[in-house]
């Protein structure tokens, strides 16, 4: 039978891969950003500044000093997560992140989809495609893919028993068993799985299964509660599962998160510590529209938080690193943790 052995949960935003002298390069992008969602409305760059006058020394966070702190501490969670999954050393990795209209678009945007292809491939940087991007997003982009293609083994059979489990669960799951194509080939497979691959397992090619959820578009993106039960049914057909070639040893993986592009470090303690606690009420009590944005990730930390109820492993909280970027407290509020 399978066993789920180790838990993790990863921001992954672009601060993570920039020098800290170079965030202003994101705060540019801010700043010219007419809708800042945050606590349940949206708000112009200045008015956000106004609103939050008083709150905290923004200016103070958003200086080099603390701003090379916080890199540091974030790239030392980093490390202690690679570092942990390598000794590890996991048989399969179940990876939950969102699709940002990498392989979804406008036609087609299904709420929770299961990859379940014989593999999957993280494109090599597409230089063209940097160019089109704004300065503070390009700078970063080489966190998220590779220089050449790197392809993927994916357990299929595991993949069928969670949409199995799925279904029986009531889930209408969508699935895609053929990687996306666009006229240079097939597209990569999105960034909340490509910087895991990336940054936590340096590109080793661990089997993997990808499971994408519509967090930021509306109006089909899953409640906190769906999400969460959702993450239980995985859990449950993981633990059943018995594969052709044996036990498998299988981690799992949040991808993305927490607060972002504004910082709200009440939210993040709030989801935290119930996330820790598995206090599912809190969890299900916090309004659908703080998840928003960036902030919408969480939802992926809300299903392996369901997955994991499945199991007796614990969260410990290996770091939460509010990185500010601007006057107004915009930024990620990074958050790093292990369940054993």
């Amino acid at each position: 039978m399978a066993k789920i052995v180790y838990g993790f949960g990863s921001s992954h935003g672009p601060l993570l891969s920039t020098p800290p002298e170079r965030w202003d390069l994101r705060a540019a992008d801010d700043r010219k950003n007419p809708q800042h969602p945050f606590r349940g409305s949206a708000y112009t760059f200045s008015e956000l500044v106004d609103l939050r006058r008083g709150e905290k020394d923004f200016h103070r966070e958003m200086s080099i000093e603390v701003r090379c702190s916080r890199h540091e501490r974030n790239q030392r969670a980093l490390d202690r997560l690679g570092e942990k999954v390598a000794d590890v050393d996991p048989d399969i990795l179940v990876v939950v992140g969102d699709d940002q209209h990498e392989w979804f678009l406008d036609d087609i945007q299904p709420s929770f989809t299961i990859y379940c292809g014989d593999q999957v491939i993280n494109a090599a940087l597409d230089q063209e495609k940097m160019k089109t991007k704004s300065p503070g997003i390009a700078v970063a982009m080489s966190a998220y893919y590779p220089v050449e293609d790197h392809i993927y083994p994916v357990p299929k059979d595991l993949a069928h028993a969670i949409i199995h489990g799925a279904i029986t669960d009531e889930f209408d799951v969508a699935i895609s068993a053929t990687q996306r194509a666009g006229p240079k080939g097939p597209i990569g497979i999105g960034h909340a799985v490509g910087f895991i691959y990336r940054r936590i397992l340096k590109d080793r090619p661990v089997p993997v299964i990808p499971i994408l959820l519509n967090t930021y578009f509306p109006p089909n993106q899953p409640t906190p509660k769906r999400c969460y039960e959702f993450g239980r049914s995985i859990g449950r057909a993981i633990a059943s599962w018995n594969g052709e070639n044996g036990n498998k040893r299988v981690a799992i993986c949040a991808s993305g998160g927490i607060s972002h592009f504004v910082i709200d470090e009440e939210f993040d303690t709030r989801i935290l510590t119930a996330i820790k606690n598995r206090d599912t009420k809190t969890i299900f009590a916090e309004p659908d529209n703080m998840f928003r944005s960036g902030t919408s990730e969480t939802k992926n930390w809300i299903t392996v938080a369901g997955i994991l109820a499945e199991t007796d492993l614990e969260m410990n909280l290996i770091d939460y690193v509010p990185s500010c970027r601007s006057e107004a407290g915009t930024g990620c509020g990074m958050a790093f943790a292990g369940w054993e």
